[in-house]
């Protein structure tokens, strides 16, 4: 049976990260770089991967800092 803490993760590919965020390749290592994007996950000697649940609340995050600054200049 599987471990209950695993269930529900996925890994994303860095194509589906680029489809989900809009963020070209080069923007998502620049943030990574940064410290503000998720760091990937590695799978295998040339491969990585990001958590589903990493880029989703990083989208929630950007989305909820850009309505707040919304807000501000209403």
């Amino acid at each position: 049976m599987s471990d209950p803490s695993q269930q529900g993760l996925s890994i994303l590919r860095r194509k589906q990260v680029e489809a989900r965020t809009g963020l070209a390749r080069s923007t998502i290592y620049h943030h990574i770089k940064a410290g503000t994007f998720p760091r990937p996950v590695p799978l295998g000697p040339r491969a990585v991967g990001w958590l589903e649940s990493d880029v989703s609340n990083w989208i929630a995050e950007r989305v909820a800092l850009a309505r707040d600054n919304t807000k501000r200049f209403a």
